[in-house]
């Protein structure tokens, strides 16, 4: 089976080269540096990968992005988050690394392409997509536990999966490929290349919601 957390991590890191360390994302503040060096911490320092998911932490991961960034240059950092995990992280093994890793290259991948003013849409492989739907319908929920309204994700070919279930404002069907709606419930509402199907004030409160890690 191809491991499609590999393959974006590749195109990611190639795409770094291509495109330098300044440019923006859509990590807000972040640039392709900072983003570059978010990726390596998260593998490869036990100290700042905890509060990228604690924001009681946030404080001491930052600190540590801080001193990787001035120890290492992009071209070093880039370097190192292509050559992978380090044999001590959890993620060099390779299940767990597949499954921790499938959302989250392809999201930063697309972090750095569609930030881009001139960005398309990519039409990914049938495997890449049917396993991106089986991570968004896992972490759906988890992922959009803010949302204002119910929310139902729905493939163009009608599989849907229901994410939350409706509020007082009712509830919203979003519908795209897999990867737009990974793109969707990662916060990245503003590029995934969705449809809505509900009250169009629910609609706008759907989209500015934050969700995410």
């Amino acid at each position: 089976m191809t491991d499609y957390g590999k393959v974006e991590r590749l195109a990611l890191c190639d795409l770094f080269d291509q495109v330098g360390p300044d440019q923006p994302t859509l990590c807000d503040g972040w640039t392709t540096y900072d983003l570059a060096v978010h990726l390596y911490v998260r593998e490869a320092d036990p100290l700042a990968g905890p509060g990228i998911m604690i924001p009681a932490l946030s404080d001491t991961t930052e600190r540590r992005m801080a001193q990787a960034k001035a120890k290492y240059s992009f071209t070093e950092i880039v370097g190192k988050v292509r050559n992978g995990p380090p044999t001590f992280s959890i993620y060099s093994f390779p299940k767990l690394g597949h499954n921790l890793n499938t959302t989250e290259y392809l999201v930063h991948h697309e972090d750095v392409r569609r930030a881009q003013p001139d960005f398309t849409v990519r039409e990914l492989p049938t495997d890449q997509q049917k396993g991106l739907w089986k991570a968004v319908k896992l972490a759906g929920k988890s992922m959009t536990r803010k949302a204002p309204t119910g929310l139902v994700l729905r493939l163009p070919g009608g599989s849907e999966s229901v994410a939350k279930k409706p509020t007082e404002l009712g509830s919203v069907t979003v519908t795209g490929e897999a990867v737009e709606l990974v793109l969707f419930c990662f916060g990245r509402q503003a590029v995934a290349q969705v449809e809505f199907d509900g009250d169009p004030a629910a609609v706008e409160r759907l989209r500015s919601a934050s969700f995410g890690v």
